[in-house]
């Protein structure tokens, strides 16, 4: 009896675990994190479900709808911009759109489509950026370019690699630049818009927002730069709730929210220097914002991770460091070998982050340091992983490659 209620519960679940959507950056609101069991932590290259070369280079994490995935590629000088639509199951290519911009200069870490597309299953949408202009469109799922807008001039020393946020029809575009800044929340089926947030301008973020509840009942869009701070955005208006002070340097890292706690970092040289636990609820007084605060070993591009009362902090030069949520105090730091552009992300109890030179590394989550694989993915990597529909994939400089959950 036992026995068959194991098994029933096995196949009610697996579906379900299967059909798991990536939606965005970093999954489900932006903070890295998958259920899906049977990911391994090591394999061979006859275990890759399947892998395709790409024509161009690109930064973007895969996004998967059902058995849709997408990604962004650019040429070099970044004068053609695509949206790429394969089958998740087989990496056969459904379709390409491409977008004519001008070439422009980037930082030699990023890449002309570093921003990742966001989709909810019925529209694709992504930003694009020159020295001339920043545009945004939508897709539908054969393909067809539904509109793009320009909103004029996109001033910055290293290119475009934030992402939008797509919820309820509204998407959320953030442009937080060194010339008029503001955060948009335009129709995703028709590009109009629906509100405008000014923002201060200054250094450009590479922050993609994360959306929340604000404490009272709404949702809150968190926004973090470095001249306005780390801010909770009314949703449905766009009017400002609450804001700290600004930051000490560029915010690259996309925030991650737990238990009433926004975590933000930034930096500068490929260090992070500050990190901030904040409280997000509108209620809180601006006094009692800040919990607490960290200045040394910090990541400064890649995202943090929380599970289970710990925050893990992967940084660009190898040093992972595990401290607790609720007051910053250190649990352990190790050195492991390799230099990270791309964000960790959690699946189950285990954490997976690829290095620059392009090799998986896994760790195990926990009160103590446990490494448990690391596989070659035979090219250089500056992106995200992802997880859906069954898969783990990976987006390299040339490949996209899906390794399938046992």
């Amino acid at each position: 009896m036992w026995f068959c209620l194991v098994v029933c519960l096995t196949l009610a679940l697996a579906p379900l675990s299967a059909q798991e959507n990536w939606s965005r950056f970093r999954g489900e609101n932006g903070f890295g994190v998958s259920l899906q069991p049977g990911i391994p932590t090591s394999w061979e290259e006859s275990e890759i479900a399947w892998k395709v070369q790409l024509e161009h280079v690109g930064h973007s994490s895969p996004v998967i709808w059902g058995k849709t995935l997408l990604i962004t590629t650019a040429t070099e000088g970044g004068g053609k911009r695509f949206l790429h639509s394969f089958n998740a199951d087989t990496g056969e290519q459904n379709w390409v759109a491409a977008v004519t911009m001008s070439d422009s200069p980037k930082h030699q870490k990023n890449s002309w489509a570093s921003s990742t597309p966001v989709t909810d299953g019925e529209v694709i949408c992504m930003m694009m950026a020159d020295a001339e202009s920043q545009r945004v469109g939508a897709w539908d799922f054969a393909g067809r370019e539904l509109w793009i807008r320009d909103l004029g001039t996109f001033e910055s020393q290293h290119g475009l690699g934030v992402s939008p946020v797509l919820h309820d029809g509204v998407l959320l575009v953030p442009n937080d630049q060194r010339g008029p800044s503001t955060l948009e929340a335009m129709d995703s089926r028709t590009g109009k818009s629906i509100w405008v947030s000014e923002r201060l301008p200054g250094n450009t973020s590479y922050s993609t927002p994360a959306l929340v509840d604000d404490g009272r009942g709404g949702l809150q869009v968190i926004c973090i730069s470095q001249s306005s701070g780390v801010a909770g955005l009314d949703f449905r208006t766009g009017k400002q709730l609450w804001r700290t002070p600004e930051l000490p340097m560029r915010s690259v890292a996309s925030p991650v929210v737990v238990n009433g706690l926004t975590f933000v970092t930034c930096g500068s040289g490929g260090n992070g220097k500050y990190l901030a636990a904040v409280r997000t609820s509108a209620t809180v007084n601006d006094s009692e914002r800040i919990v607490f605060e960290r200045r040394t070993t910090l990541p400064y591009v890649p995202c943090l991770i929380a599970d289970k009362g710990l925050l893990y902090l992967w940084g660009d030069k190898g040093i992972i460091v595990c401290l607790r949520q609720e007051t910053g105090e250190e649990v352990w730091m190790k050195r492991i070998d390799g230099a990270f552009s791309g964000s960790p992300i959690l699946i189950e109890d285990r954490i997976y982050c690829a290095s620059e030179e392009g090799e998986m590394v896994v760790l195990r989550t926990g009160e103590e340091f446990e490494e448990l694989g690391r596989t070659p993915l035979g090219d250089f990597c500056h992106s995200t992983p992802s997880v859906g529909n069954g898969h783990l994939y990976v987006h390299t400089f040339n490949s996209l490659i899906a390794v399938k959950a046992k």
